[in-house]
């Protein structure tokens, strides 16, 4: 299983037009504590052919993510 497959597991459950997570609790989900670069925006980057390991694991979720600039939070929004 891939770090962020939980993520992406709990992402699929959800029905919200839109939510955000803090950090602590994506941690929880994944088993394990961010990296450093997860506070920079492109770690969370909607890229259509990326393959890190965030866009790998959600690009079949309904959810695009967003890291909210400031802070230790990241917005789900619907694709």
């Amino acid at each position: 299983m891939a770090k962020f497959d939980l993520l992406a597991d709990y992402c699929r459950q959800q029905t919200l037009r839109e939510f955000e997570l803090p950090f602590h609790k994506i941690e929880a989900l994944i088993g394990e504590k961010l990296r450093p670069s997860a506070l920079r925006p492109q770690y969370w980057a909607n890229v259509v052919d990326g393959n890190g390991p965030v866009r790998s694991a959600m690009r079949d979720t309904p959810y695009n993510t967003f890291l909210i600039a400031g802070s230790k939070r990241v917005r789900f929004e619907r694709k």
